[in-house]
């Protein structure tokens, strides 16, 4: 969030369009007015070359050596927010992988003092698992992996009110009453770590679940005699689909094929994660990525980074490079009237770009 004041640049991508030699006015947090410079009546108190809307990651596992269901404390937000910023990344969702019910409070429990402490930039909790097909698991825990009964989604969507935003989860293992109970909590749904068919994938997708886990990765693969996931991500028309473009978890050129497919239902995560050697998950650097149990478990990218790859391997243009990482994940969350573009009454969540 930027301060208070005028922030005047060469240059502005509002999300939609460029201006140039325009400035931002900012009160109480909020954009209040766009004007050329040369209209301003007063000195700006800040001025860049280009200013771009902030970046929204919405998985994120860990920082500094912090892995968030490791150390579910303030000190862990705090150092992902520093992480975030440092890629230009305003807003997250920190997010933990298959775990015990208890770690899950615990990260509640974390976000919830966090908020109280004035912590930044932390938006709610990713909940990624247990309730994933056990074949499609990838670097997760396969004996913490079950399907969900009522009586343990209610306790923890209970506990987690207002602070759990998105749960990714196999349609597959979950009862369709399960999926309508999460969905009544306001929590957005994400397919993955799925072996869905094509046809169980579409039905999801029209009964509650808008989103789905980094496309490709875990999840039944378009073939052409089974399309999968997938295939049903590309053909339905309002599902969103986030993807980490690292090289590593996705070939550039599948992310082509993707964009293609989907165009602004594609979104970027990073999906980071850090060096540790506590807990479920021991994330070891290897290169430019990481690897758990010498399985791909997450990447090194920030937002930043992303948007170079996607412009330079991927052939799009940037200014579509920045909305996958700002107003595509505001939509996501439905806060695309709030997040993700320089506007009047938007939040002043925007940024630098060199």
């Amino acid at each position: 969030m930027k301060q208070d004041g005028i922030h005047s640049a060469q240059k502005i991508f509002t999300g939609t369009n460029w201006l140039y030699d325009f400035s931002v006015v900012v009160k109480n947090g909020f954009i209040v007015e766009l004007l050329p410079t040369h209209q301003l009546n007063e000195k700006p108190n800040q001025e860049y070359h280009t200013l771009i809307p902030a970046f929204i990651d919405l998985q994120i596992y860990g920082a500094s050596n912090r892995l968030f269901s490791v150390y579910p404390d303030t000190e862990t937000l705090q150092k992902l927010y520093k992480y975030c910023i440092s890629g230009k990344t305003a807003f997250y969702l920190p997010t933990i992988a298959t775990n015990t019910y208890q770690v899950m409070y615990d990260c509640i429990d974390a976000v919830k003092t966090y908020w109280q402490q004035g912590g930044k930039g932390c938006l709610g909790l990713h909940i990624e698992g247990p309730w994933i097909h056990s074949s499609k698991r990838g670097a997760h825990i396969e004996s913490l992996i079950h399907s969900p009964n009522q009586e343990d989604v209610v306790q923890l969507l209970e506990y987690g009110k207002g602070v759990i935003k998105m749960i990714t989860l196999a349609p597959e293992v979950c009862d369709s009453a399960i999926i309508h109970l999460i969905k009544s909590y306001g929590i957005v749904i994400s397919a993955g770590h799925s072996n869905a068919t094509y046809e169980q994938a579409i039905n999801s997708f029209n009964n509650g679940i808008t989103t789905v886990t980094h496309l490709y990765n875990a999840m039944s693969g378009l073939q052409h005699r089974e399309p999968g996931m997938v295939g049903a991500a590309f053909n339905h028309r309002e599902v969103m689909a986030s993807i980490i473009p690292d090289g590593y978890h996705v070939n550039f050129a599948a992310i082509k094929i993707a964009k293609k497919m989907m165009d602004n239902r594609l979104f970027v995560i990073t999906d980071a994660v850090t060096q540790t050697t506590q807990g479920h998950y021991q994330h070891t650097l290897m290169g430019d990525k990481y690897e758990s149990n010498f399985i791909l478990s997450g990447s090194a990218l920030t937002m930043e980074k992303a948007v170079n790859n996607l412009v330079n391997y991927c052939g799009i243009e940037i200014e579509e490079a920045f909305r996958m990482c700002s107003l595509y994940p505001a939509m996501v969350l439905g806060l695309d009237q709030q997040l993700g573009k320089i506007e009047k009454g938007f939040q002043a969540a925007f940024t630098y770009w060199e």
